[in-house]
């Protein structure tokens, strides 16, 4: 049976909202959370579910943005003050809350990211040899013949050869597209480079004659050098896609002056106004000896 909270994930899914699923996997008493216990953590810091009180929930925020900017699934575990036998390892985090009630937890944070989009102009063998072996590779191939824009794709790649590939790259750099292959030979591509007589921040990102050299003849060998070298600028240069028009900024993160750890300030933070300056707390314990010990 279908949990409200499982049909918010599907409805991410299918809308290629990127968020962080956040488990719990074990619990210790007196803590409130159970394992089993689920939320998600969404690129704006809201958290839908439950896994634990405030002062979990702040810490599984800022873990889980973290892992939400990294790509890659985190264990974390929260321990009250004074319990740090944890260790740090690779995949496995620890964060000492001292506002924590008491009960350790350890919650697994999985980043769920929509799969890359890949715009692809043209119907050359190439362009068909590419749209074939993308797919294998994660990447939802979005064609230009089939009505697609480029808005939100990770890459473009033009295999017309010929029509009007000086339009089509013009409109993956206006979409903000990273990644402009152009599949042509490098006296075409060059001929192009001088007809759009692009700035240097956008000339970076349009690459001629594309694909790494493995000495491809055939259209699937040239496909496989197209999106080696797509991969390569992904995994080992960061590319990633434009954000979408309207994305809100990613939240503020503060350090408490109290106790030194790192907040996500949201709605719900703990949060005081002293002297016309703000400040934001893990928990309402910092905020009061703050308070406390600043107003008079």
């Amino acid at each position: 049976m279908t949990t409200p909270l499982s049909d918010r994930i599907d409805e991410l899914r299918r809308l290629r909202v990127p968020f962080v699923q956040a488990t719990v996997v074990r619990a210790q008493d007196p803590s409130s959370a159970r394992a089993g216990d689920r939320a998600i953590v969404l690129a704006d810091g809201s958290i839908e579910g439950f896994v634990g009180g405030q002062c979990a929930a702040g810490s599984v925020r800022t873990a889980a943005l973290g892992a939400l900017e990294s790509g890659e699934g985190v264990l974390l575990r929260v321990l009250p003050d004074g319990d740090d036998t944890f260790p740090h390892l690779p995949g496995a985090s620890i964060v000492v809350n001292p506002c924590l009630s008491g009960g350790a937890l350890e919650i697994y944070l999985e980043p769920l990211l929509p799969s890359p989009v890949l715009y692809l102009v043209g119907s050359s063998p190439t362009a068909e040899a590419v749209a074939a072996l993308a797919p294998t590779l994660g990447f939802v191939v979005d064609r230009a013949s089939e009505g697609a824009r480029p808005e939100g794709a990770v890459a473009a790649v033009v295999s017309s050869h010929g029509g009007d590939e000086a339009g089509a790259v013009r409109a993956a750099l206006d979409a903000g597209v990273g990644f402009v292959g152009l599949v042509c030979s490098h006296t075409r591509g060059q001929a192009l480079l001088e007809e759009l007589d692009l700035p240097e921040s956008e000339l970076r990102r349009v690459h001629p004659h594309v694909g790494l050299e493995i000495g491809a003849r055939t259209a699937p060998e040239i496909a496989l050098s197209i999106l080696a070298a797509l991969v390569r600028s992904i995994r080992l240069e960061g590319l990633t896609a434009p954000s979408a028009p309207g994305t809100p900024p990613p939240p503020v993160q503060v350090v408490d002056p109290v106790c030194g750890m790192t907040v996500t300030v949201g709605a719900e933070t703990p949060h005081a106004r002293i002297d016309g300056v703000d400040h934001w707390f893990c928990g309402p314990g910092c905020r009061d000896s703050y308070v406390a010990a600043h107003v008079s």
